[in-house]
């Protein structure tokens, strides 16, 4: 007989429990973005303010890894200088989000009625609305800059995370292990501290990493559009901004920095796949 093949569904899965390679250099990645974040001089070569314009737009070299740009500053240590901002707008607009999601999720689902319809009505609402319009219209409203980014990307996601959390939040209050709690004559504040936030929060720990990645792409985007951080701030997003003028001309200061935030938005995805399998893997056992 033939051993039995793992399906294509449970591919993803396979190459979780097998060798993690895409967790190990997602680590590594994280790590490296990290001392970037905290001690950029230890990396780059350069200041991001260093301008040499007899180097402007020179292409990538041993010099200049990721060349140089109109003011013949260094590439590579610019966007190791504007780590930083990026990891800063990123996670904090995934923690934004997420600290919405709960308060309109467990609204939504341990609220009294007509309080649980209205709430529930109003994520629909926010849901229906493009994450990017929303933001747009908030920065709109406050004009651009790195904390109404943090608020706009927030606010933007808060919906999708929002109706996650409310459903975890009701298969937790209708399950056994609380009817078990209730017939043992647990109070409701009790069995709302002990069982359902617990078990309904947990995943959120792999989603904020999964969301960290998105809220860089999301706020890249709108510093691309010139709606948030400026140039000559060595954001990422600010950077691709800075180099669109120079698409033909110098093809790199979009590539580059457009890679970083891809790899980052795929290390933080990967990270929190792991996380997730980990601790569904935890509660099975």
């Amino acid at each position: 007989m033939t051993a039995l093949r793992p399906s294509v569904i449970d591919a993803p899965r396979v190459a979780l429990t097998k060798r993690p390679w895409s967790l190990y250099l997602s680590i590594g990645l994280l790590a490296f973005l990290a001392v970037a974040a905290v001690a950029p001089n230890l990396l780059a070569p350069y200041g991001p303010t260093a301008i040499d314009y007899d180097s402007a737009l020179q292409p990538p070299s041993f010099l200049h890894l990721f060349g140089t740009d109109e003011s013949g500053r260094d590439l590579y240590s610019r966007v190791i200088h504007g780590t930083s901002q990026s990891l800063l707008i990123g996670i904090g607009a995934a923690f934004v989000s997420l600290v919405l999601a709960v308060i309109l999720g467990a609204l939504a689902a341990l609220s009294v009625k007509p309080v649980a319809i209205l709430v529930d009505r109003s994520v629909e609402i926010l849901f229906a609305f493009p994450a990017l319009l929303l933001a747009l219209l908030l920065i709109a409203i406050t004009g651009p800059s790195a904390w109404t980014q943090v608020f706009a990307v927030g606010l933007g996601t808060a919906p999708g995370y929002a109706r996650m959390v409310r459903g975890q939040i009701l298969a937790a209050k209708n399950s056994g292990y609380v009817e078990a709690a209730t017939a043992l004559g647990h109070s409701r504040g009790r069995i709302l501290h002990e069982h359902i936030l617990p078990n309904a929060l947990r995943p959120l720990v792999a989603v904020f990493a999964l969301s960290i990645g998105q809220s860089i792409v999301w706020a890249s985007g709108l510093s691309f559009l010139g709606l948030g951080v400026a140039p000559p701030s060595p954001e990422w997003g600010a950077l691709l901004d800075a180099g669109r003028a120079y698409v033909t001309q110098a093809s790199w200061l979009l590539l580059f920095p457009g890679l970083v935030i891809v790899a980052l938005a795929l290390s933080a995805t990967s990270i929190g796949r792991h996380l997730q399998f980990y601790l569904e893997k935890g509660r099975r056992t």
